[in-house]
């Protein structure tokens, strides 16, 4: 099926609306982990309510993905795209005024649903302004966003010298996105499936389990959710993690930058590779990049070889991830992509919350950063199956 043209702007105006969205989300997503030190302070939490700190907003996007992907394929990308980020800007703003760990747990739970809404609609716009041969690409390109906003993170904690400004940080990551609706209301022209039909009537389990995608769904879901768990853990736990290794404050923020730099190398990248090589060999190279980059991670003995570690970590985790996003957008017919979509990345938050909160309750029982790290190996080996299962069987053909 021809894809549509871009009628406002054309593609490259709706990647970089895309983009901008994903840098205030991936600001969000990290600013629990820079600002985690001087919270934990504050509040005086231990290891495993911090644990429940970081996946509160993680838990909260499974239900905004599964909602929001819904919504998407009958009332369109574009309005819940836009409530999405409405809500976790709000919400972002008002964790700088919590004022006790449980009222912190409900507004990170509120603003998870609005980035677990948002997520899923920035894939499937991203992929839609393309060709069907440049869907990666333009996914990777959008997904790209995620990690340079962690960056933007780090560097704004590094420039915060007082233990409670951290607020500061919830306050950027939070106006920024609200500021930028008007923008969307003007540039983001409404998606293709709301402007050929009204509403899509392919029942729901219908749409993940016809005899045509019952396999692609399955280990897209296995995929997600085993990576993410990786990706989560040390998106949220690293700073600390390098903390517990000797580091100082500035020297985990070199690592966490490191990080993510290296998950936008790898994003566009591995997307470009994608739409270029076979997948299955792409799927390889991305695996054996994360086994041998969480070695190294795990074991190096200098600051150095750490950063250099975290770069190959973001560049084949976060760069893996965003390739695995843009092979979900290419499984699900246009009518479906929504649903599609948003069920893989929920089944996916599951992972993300899981991963922080078990490495909490493996710090908290005396488990070395470099034994936690360990143990998220036979993960991504089961990551590495599923998408390998995934790639060998012939795509499901565009209704």
């Amino acid at each position: 099926m021809k894809q549509p043209s871009t009628q406002m702007g054309g593609a490259g105006l709706i990647l970089a609306l895309c983009f901008a969205i994903a840098v205030f989300e991936g600001f969000d997503l990290q600013s629990m982990g820079v600002a985690a030190p001087r919270m934990r302070a504050e509040f005086g939490l231990d290891a495993a309510q911090m644990a429940w700190a970081f996946s509160a907003a993680t838990l909260g996007t499974l239900p905004g993905a599964l909602i929001g992907g819904r919504l998407a394929d009958s009332i369109g990308r574009k309005t819940v795209l836009i409530i999405s980020v409405l809500v976790f800007g709000i919400m972002s703003v008002m964790t700088a005024y919590a004022s006790n760990f449980s009222l912190l747990l409900l507004i990170r739970f509120l603003t998870g649903l609005g980035m677990g809404g948002a997520l899923p609609m920035m894939i499937t716009i991203a992929s839609e302004a393309v060709s069907e041969q440049r869907r990666a690409t333009a996914v990777s390109i959008m997904y790209c966003g995620i990690p340079f906003g962690g960056i933007l993170t780090s560097i704004v904690a590094m420039t915060l010298t007082a233990d409670e400004q951290w607020r500061h940080i919830f306050y950027i990551g939070g106006f920024a996105p609200v500021l930028m609706i008007p923008l969307l209301l003007k540039f983001l022209p409404e998606s293709h499936t709301i402007k050929t039909q009204q509403t899509n009537k392919t029942p729901f389990l219908e749409v993940l389990f016809a005899k045509e995608r019952r396999f692609a769904t399955l280990q897209l879901w296995v995929s997600f959710f085993c990576t993410l768990v990786v990706l989560y853990f040390l998106l949220n736990w690293l700073p600390l993690l390098m903390g517990e290794q000797g580091l100082s404050k500035i020297e985990a923020n070199y690592v966490q930058i490191g990080y993510n730099f290296g998950g936008i190398i790898g994003s566009i990248m591995l997307g470009m590779l994608l739409d270029r090589l076979r997948m299955s060999n792409v799927v390889k190279l991305i695996y054996v990049g994360i086994l041998v980059s969480l070695c190294c991670l795990a074991i190096s003995p200098s600051l150095a070889l750490l950063i250099v570690s975290a770069i190959g970590c973001g560049m084949f985790i976060v760069g893996g991830q965003s390739a695995l996003y843009g092979l979900a957008a290419m499984f699900y017919p246009t009518s479906m992509r929504g649903t599609g979509v948003g069920s893989a990345v929920a089944i996916g938050r599951i992972g993300s919350f899981a991963g922080p909160l078990v490495a909490g309750m493996l710090l908290q029982f005396g488990s070395s950063s470099a034994m936690v790290i360990g143990y998220t190996i036979p993960l991504i080996v089961l990551a590495a199956v599923s998408a390998l299962f995934l790639v060998s069987k012939p795509r499901p053909v565009e209704a």
